[in-house]
């Protein structure tokens, strides 16, 4: 990431609503311009209020935010220049679809002849065109939030703030929005900073997430880097389903970033590691269920092959997949996930099988 390129600073800001306790602790951090940045984390973990005092919601207890190198921490969310979407949608319900994309234009004095020609411009572009004289409330949910998108737009701000806003949506309509909000968000290269606790959303459309917990920044990556590459055990559990195992490393010298470990049960795993560990020390794996792979009893054994004999307790049958739960020895369980390509009526008759881990990984050393 070009950090000289940032258009956001978070410099030591900490906030407090009580004087003790802190619900955003010592956060340094920059948003690039033009990136999509997603704040992800589970409720309390800090990530709405970070948005809400860059919006000028919220007054840092301490530090600075700056925007293209102007400290806002004195500057009212109205002298901002940022445009804001709320889950909620926040349309005047009294004002038609046109009244509502105007008003901000209105508040900055832009000339009638002028607005006109943007409201248009940003329906066009939300594709709301033929509904500008509607009122709100004759509006579907998506329809609505496509009206406080182009409000948030139609003044060409310099960051766009978005505070879960395809929440109140179903999925097939939520699914619809973020690829509708990727793509206004490449055509126009505006930086858009949007909060979510849905782990899938946060994959889907972002050019980098900021993992928050307990007011601190877990991790801050790309949805790749995140997903394969979780920094601590906090951002693999959160992040999609993981299996763990607790290991001792048994060799550290078998080849090219990669060391020989022990698990629980015994059996000897052969995983990647980019870092130095000594011999004997206790370390964490992690691998994600859709890299187990199940074969029957009997298959031989490979060079190199992470394999654990396992029991079958469970099959769920999810449509695209099967989930499958595995014991293996002293007391090891997994979570399979299994393409339904390969055949759910082949899982649900197996007892036992042969777990393979494909891609396992060192989490912590």
């Amino acid at each position: 990431m070009n950090y000289s390129n940032n258009i956001v600073m978070f410099d030591g800001v900490k906030k407090s609503y009580d004087g003790e306790s802190y619900v955003v602790k010592d956060l340094n951090f920059g948003v690039e311009r033009g990136e999509f940045l997603t704040l992800l984390g589970p409720s309390g973990s800090g990530k709405t209020t970070t948005l809400m005092m860059l919006a000028g919601f919220e007054t840092p207890t301490q530090g600075e935010i700056s925007l293209n190198g102007n400290v806002l921490n004195k500057i009212p969310p109205y002298k901002r220049d940022i445009g804001m979407i709320f889950q909620n949608y926040a349309l005047f319900p009294h004002m038609t679809v046109a009244e509502n994309v105007a008003f901000p234009l209105k508040m900055r004095k832009i000339s009638s002849h002028e607005v006109g020609e943007k409201v248009k411009k940003s329906l066009d572009m939300v594709h709301l065109k033929g509904l500008a004289d509607r009122m709100p409330s004759q509006l579907s949910g998506g329809q609505q939030q496509r009206v406080a998108i182009a409000r948030a737009l139609v003044f060409n701000p310099k960051l766009v703030l978005l505070d879960e806003p395809l929440g109140a949506l179903d999925k097939n309509l939520r699914q619809n929005m973020q690829l509708e909000l990727k793509h206004i968000h490449e055509n126009l290269g505006v930086t858009m900073v949007f909060v979510t606790h849905d782990q899938d959303e946060a994959l889907t459309m972002s050019d980098r997430i900021a993992i928050f917990n307990d007011g601190v920044i877990q991790q801050a990556a790309s949805p790749n880097e995140i997903y394969n590459w979780p920094k601590n055990s906090f951002v693999a559990k959160f992040v999609g389903e993981t299996n763990f195992f607790q290991a001792k490393v048994v060799s550290s010298n078998i080849g090219k970033n990669h060391i020989a470990c022990e698990i629980m049960s015994g059996e000897v795993f052969n995983v990647y590691y980019e870092g130095r560990v000594k011999e004997k020390t206790n370390i964490s794996l992690f691998v994600r269920p859709e890299n187990i792979r199940l074969e029957s009893l009997g298959v031989k054994k490979s060079e190199n092959d992470n394999s654990i004999k396992v029991k079958i307790e469970d099959v769920n049958y999810h449509g695209d997949h099967s989930k499958v739960t595995l014991v293996g020895d002293n007391d090891i369980r997994l979570v399979s996930k299994i393409s339904s390509a390969y055949g759910y009526s082949d899982l649900s008759g197996l007892k036992e099988a042969v777990f393979k881990a494909s891609d396992c990984k060192v989490l912590e050393a």
